[in-house]
């Protein structure tokens, strides 16, 4: 399918549109219910039992079907309501971060989902909409949309969008390209004065692969990312350690430049276990993230949407983050919009936005997310019916 033609937008029915925005506002209270229940019980990466079925409770309630523990996934589910001939996705994340509870709100994320879903849910037959939600957990950590891609939970989608709460404004997302390793030394124990020279200092592999790493680092582009950190490096200091671990993360502009990263950050690994004879185990904990690519048509809708609801300004900006949601970006049209919620006094990823993420401004984002995204939704739907028309 061909990208819509951001300078010809197509709008749905303005009557249509409000009364979707009055289905928003009615089921406020109960958005906000949600955002707080699950901000107040946080579940970190494929343990979102209750976030998952409190999402589901509320669509069936409305109107959805919905299937639990959909494509393999236990705290996945795919949710679905009307005939129209356009379908689209709204997605839905409600993972956690570890010891940090959802200092990357997505508390809110699901709210604004289900926001749009219930706004449209009366008038998905009129506005030409097939509307599918789909809850995707693991975000964070695990590449939950990555599995669910692979395991056709978006096949047949048409478009995809989800909102997420942000320090700024920006309408046009960028993400990096993010690549995990899980890296194990495995070595021989000796007594470090009565025999030496009979141990295999796994310790010892791991930091000479971190001094080729920061060697390497001069020879790398600016937007290329290496960090990581050591999860085990010994048990006792008489003791030559013969197990250490580490897990790292790699990051670059784009999917095509993970592989030659990935190639060089193992090499160092891999010096680490000829220099000191050890042995290397290199493994990835989880698919690739690829960089979120926007949809142009899509985004023009989403500009004139998000304006029109009394969004501030968006800014534009370079890529930051990491999202499972690129991989959707790369095989269907889709957009990723974040919403200011804290006016750059604070991040994802900080204690303090996890108490953002249920303030009035945290508020406000779910409401008008969940409105511009129907509204979208409904653009979108619009579009697709002059561009059938016009084929006829």
């Amino acid at each position: 399918m061909s990208p819509l033609n951001a300078s010809e937008p197509a709008v749905a029915d303005p009557g249509a549109k409000e009364a979707v925005r009055e289905r928003v506002l009615a089921h406020r209270d109960e958005l906000l219910a949600l955002s707080r229940r699950i901000h107040a019980h946080p579940e970190t990466a494929f343990e979102e039992h209750r976030a998952a079925e409190w999402c589901a409770e509320l669509l069936r309630a409305h109107g959805y079907t919905v299937t639990p523990g959909a494509y393999g996934l236990p705290t996945a589910f795919d949710a679905r309501l009307g005939s129209g001939p356009a379908t689209v996705a709204v997605v839905c994340e409600y993972d956690a971060l570890p010891g940090l509870g959802h200092a990357c709100g997505h508390n809110l994320i699901a709210a604004a989902g289900l926001g749009a879903a219930l706004g449209l849910a009366p008038y998905a037959d009129r506005l030409g909409l097939t509307v599918r939600v789909i809850g995707a957990p693991a975000e964070e950590r695990g590449a939950g949309k990555a599995l669910l891609l692979d395991a056709g939970a978006f096949d047949g989608v048409d478009a995809a969008m989800m909102v997420h709460p942000c320090p700024v404004e920006v309408a046009d997302f960028h993400s990096f390209a993010l690549g995990t390793l899980s890296v194990r030394y495995t070595g021989r124990a000796a007594h470090p004065s009565l025999n030496p020279h009979e141990g295999r200092n796994a310790a010892d592999a791991l930091t000479v692969a971190q001094v080729a790493l920061g060697l390497l680092r001069q020879q790398l582009p600016s937007h290329w990312r290496v960090h990581g950190v050591t999860t085990a490096a010994g048990t006792a200091p008489n003791l030559i350690p013969d197990s250490t671990a580490a897990e790292y993360e790699i990051r670059a502009l784009a999917a095509e430049d993970l592989a030659e990263l990935r190639a060089r950050v193992e090499d160092c690994f891999r010096a680490g276990a000829l220099a000191t004879g050890c042995e290397v185990e290199l493994t990835r904990p989880e698919p690739d993230y690829l960089d979120f690519r926007s949809d142009a048509g899509l985004l023009g809708l989403w500009r004139a949407n998000a304006a029109a609801v009394g969004r501030p300004e968006p800014v534009e900006s370079g890529p930051f983050a990491c999202t499972d949601m690129g991989n959707v970006s790369h095989v269907l049209p889709a957009i990723h919009p974040v919403l200011d919620i804290t006016g750059g006094a604070c991040g994802p990823h900080e204690a303090a936005f996890a108490e953002a993420a249920v303030s009035p401004a945290a508020d406000r984002a779910i409401v008008e997310g969940a409105v511009a995204m129907a509204w979208t939704a409904a653009d979108f739907a619009a579009g697709q019916r002059r561009r059938r028309c016009a084929d006829d």
